[in-house]
């Protein structure tokens, strides 16, 4: 039996409550990844693309503020 069907079957035993923290967990995990590689990418130089656009953006007054933040006037 492959880890991935042990692991559906020990999922499949699990009451409501720890399939909700099992799904948190799962969230946090995946949450975690993200977070490496975006810092992996950002350190490599492959968003730097971005930061130009913003940059360029910026000094033709394209930007609008988020929602909910004051805008800045500089």
């Amino acid at each position: 039996m492959s880890t991935v069907a042990e692991i559906q079957e020990a999922i499949a035993r699990l009451n409501e409550t720890e399939r909700e923290e099992l799904r948190l967990w799962l969230d946090n995990y995946e949450e975690d990844d993200w977070d490496r590689q975006i810092t992996a990418d950002a350190a490599s130089g492959k968003l730097d693309f971005l930061k130009k656009q913003a940059t360029a953006a910026k000094k033709q007054g394209k930007l609008r503020p988020l929602p909910g933040e004051v805008p800045h006037h500089a």
